[in-house]
């Protein structure tokens, strides 16, 4: 596990018919504050203000073919140079306990997307695996570098 004071990375939220909105600044919009969007807002703030990830090569919700059917992955960075898929995560709401289906959710998106390092998070729990080599996964324990 790896240990990232998550929720305390301060969002910009505002209040709009009594509930409340974050400001996404990777889509540019202002959207419903659930719990498992506060945590992918606050880890896009770690990953861009404390790991310098360029949030120009982030994308949030984007849809992917699954089979036959059509899924949102929660956050993707790219490779800068390839342009190719490089880190996937996968966001719960921090009452979620992270749990081998949450894993297996993630790997669905992995099949199809082939990122080299994979992450699962609910705000208290962070795991990151690099999946260089497919047989052999290495569970890390800090984020890797943006150094593409």
């Amino acid at each position: 596990m790896i240990s990232i004071p998550l929720l305390d990375y301060p969002i910009s939220t505002k209040m709009v018919h009594g509930k409340a909105q974050v400001f996404d600044p990777i889509r540019r919009i202002w959207i419903f504050l659930t719990p498992e969007e506060h945590v992918r807002q606050c880890l896009i703030r770690y990953l861009t203000e404390a790991l310098n990830y360029p949030s120009a090569l982030m994308a949030v919700e984007k849809e992917v073919k699954l089979g036959n059917k059509r899924k949102r992955f929660d956050l993707v960075v790219y490779n800068r140079h390839t342009h190719t898929p490089w880190l996937l995560v996968e966001c719960k709401a921090p009452e979620i306990t992270l749990t081998n289906a949450t894993l297996q959710q993630l790997l669905h998106y992995q099949n199809q997307l082939q990122c080299r390092y994979w992450m699962v998070s609910n705000g208290h729990q962070h795991f990151c695996a690099d999946a260089a080599d497919i047989h052999t996964i290495k569970w890390l324990k800090e984020l890797p570098a943006y150094d593409l």
